[in-house]
């Protein structure tokens, strides 16, 4: 029998605190390959302080974290951040304006923002074929600073694939999106599957409308810990959204998602 193959992350009893302040409590979560995961929480659930786990940012207090195999404290995470793809406020926060988009996306390959010198041909040319790949590729030469909002999303996912990650962590990539430029990127998070083949998606959010079909499961965080963790069947329900968010809620299931009103 073959073995089964390493989750693709798995946090253990994970703990952090910072200032005597306690942000995250025994959460317990695992994805695995063939798996896309939505991260939910209302703001203030430790949705960020889990993100910043993951990539190396913030280091457990009590518990473990491991990411494709490597366990923070015994591992270079610096290395292991160039096999995780990040797209998100973090990132956009550190892209020059003059940039060219293609050049954003170049420096995914060995995770640098902002160049300092042009890429190697080969590079230009992947990066290129992923801006198509991703409906932008006529935006190559264009300053970052001149693409609309949804526009700078794709740039930004592009640029966290090109690297062919075996994680994809999207931290709330619909922000800021007028209701145009949201339904077009919920289109394109319904593709990644395709266009990233062998990638796993964690999609971070506090919008149930955000869970496209193309998602499997789903943990829900409240007050930083785990309130459930399951297929999207078993965690997408009103009573336990009414516990997530506080107050009562009526959810409703359509052939383009889910919806949710609060009331």
């Amino acid at each position: 029998m073959k073995p089964s193959p390493l989750p693709v992350l798995e946090v253990a009893r994970l703990r952090i605190a910072r200032e005597g302040k306690v942000i995250l409590k025994g959460v317990d979560w695992t994805v695995r390959a063939g798996e896309h995961w939505v991260l939910l929480g209302p703001n203030g659930s430790g949705k960020s302080s889990l993100l910043a786990a993951l990539t190396g940012y913030f280091a457990p207090t009590a518990g473990r974290v491991t990411v494709l195999g490597e366990t923070f404290g015994r591992s270079d995470w610096r290395e292991l951040r160039r096999r995780i793809g990040l797209a998100g406020p973090s990132v956009a926060a550190m892209v020059q304006p003059s940039e060219q988009a293609v050049h954003v996306v170049a420096g995914g390959v060995d995770g640098v923002i902002n160049l300092w010198r042009r890429p190697p041909a080969a590079v230009l040319a992947r990066a290129r074929r992923m801006l198509r790949q991703l409906k932008v590729g006529a935006l190559a030469t264009r300053p970052y600073g001149h693409l609309s909002q949804g526009e700078r999303q794709r740039v930004l996912i592009a640029r966290a694939l090109i690297g062919r990650p075996a994680l994809l962590i999207l931290d709330e990539p619909c922000a800021g999106l007028d209701p145009a430029a949201r339904a077009d990127f919920l289109a394109l998070l319904q593709r990644l599957p395709t266009v990233a083949r062998g990638t796993s998606v964690v999609l971070v959010t506090h919008h149930v409308e955000e869970i496209v079909p193309v998602f499997t499961h789903a943990l829900l965080l409240r007050n930083g810990s785990k309130l459930a963790a399951g297929t999207v069947a078993e965690t997408m329900r009103g009573p336990l959204l009414a516990k997530l968010f506080g107050r009562p809620v009526a959810l409703a299931k359509t052939r383009a998602g889910w919806s949710l009103r609060t009331r």
